[in-house]
């Protein structure tokens, strides 16, 4: 049996600028850190030829083409395993909620094949070909960040090469200041699930066609990544929920599904209740709301949160990225 976990993920500047259609004109910048909260894989050989899926469905197919969950599909054909094989698919947070689950499950789908084949692969490697399967094979219109962030974890910085590399160093941070995020940044459920693929779409049709006040606010919103990074680096942890307001205004005009009444209402609520600053996490349309706020206000605002229906999420980073936890 192989156990095989990738942590999710949260973005604390620059996201939306790991696009293909951005990144290729311009270079893209964000900063992430891993979270956790984890997709984990459980892999088995199978006594029959048979291949057994469970997710939130079960499937037992003859064959690879049978499978109907795309991912499991195309990471199975991809791997060239036909036959005589069990997956199981677990995950703390569900589907569609903004922390990028579909891309570690990727990650941690690709790490129990490559170790059921008894093959080695490095971080990069994984978070490359999880990329590959993604993007090139299946066609979504997504970015690199969520498959290099499952892969790699950690308080990171990436960059986002015009060739399609990416550069990826850690955030240069004392342990005083990853406690003070930890304790400051507070991560709400919305309860509303979304299909990023629209949002994304939309932006990456317009980044396309160098539309002018798109091109203009991935710049922007690039620029707020670097001036986090600058300013996390020396130390300035406060200014965090400034640069999450000025990041939220302008990722907001990217598209009227950004938002919603429901979630405006969460927001102005929050900056009441002592929040310095917050956005959605993701593309947007819905997920995990998350703020900064001191040690002052935050039972008042998880208080006000928890009233509007929203679950609080605890969590702590992770910096081990993608790992195999049994091998048997």
């Amino acid at each position: 049996m192989i156990l095989s976990t990738a942590p999710m993920r949260i973005t604390l500047g620059g996201g939306g600028t790991d696009l293909e259609s951005y990144y290729s004109k311009y270079g893209g910048f964000l900063i992430a850190g891993g979270i956790n909260k984890y997709c984990t894989i459980v892999a088995n050989k199978r006594f029959f030829k048979t291949i057994r899926i469970s997710y939130s469905e079960m499937e037992n197919t003859s064959s690879v083409s049978e499978i109907k969950h795309r991912i499991f599909r195309t990471a199975l054909e991809f791997m060239d395993i036909k036959e005589g094989i069990e997956l199981h698919s677990i995950a703390d947070i569900p589907a569609r909620s903004g922390l990028g689950t579909s891309s570690t499950f990727t990650v941690a789908l690709l790490n129990a094949l490559h170790t059921y084949k008894r093959d080695f692969i490095n971080h990069k490697q994984l978070a490359d070909e999880a990329c590959h399967i993604e993007i090139d094979l299946m066609g979504e219109p997504i970015g690199k960040q969520d498959q290099y962030m499952a892969a790699f974890g950690g308080l990171t910085c990436l960059t986002f090469n015009k060739d399609g590399s990416v550069i990826v160093e850690p955030l240069q941070v004392k342990d005083d200041i990853i406690d003070k995020l930890e304790s400051n940044l507070l991560l709400f459920f919305t309860g509303r699930e979304r299909d990023a693929s629209d949002i994304l779409a939309e932006q990456d049709n317009k980044s396309r066609v160098d539309d002018p006040a798109m091109v203009k606010n991935l710049h922007v919103v690039k620029d707020i990544g670097l001036q986090t990074r600058k300013y996390l680096e020396a130390g300035q942890v406060d200014i965090l929920g400034e640069l999450f307001h000025a990041h939220w205004e302008t990722k907001k005009k990217r598209s009227r599904n950004m938002s919603d009444p429901f979630i405006d209402e969460c927001y102005e609520l929050a900056m009441k209740k002592g929040a310095l600053g917050g956005k959605l996490v993701g593309a947007g349309g819905g997920g995990f709301l998350m703020f900064y706020c001191d040690n002052h206000s935050k039972s008042e605002l998880i208080e006000a949160m928890q009233k509007k229906g929203l679950k609080w999420e605890r969590f702590h980073f992770d910096f081990g990225g993608a790992k195999i936890l049994v091998n048997t």
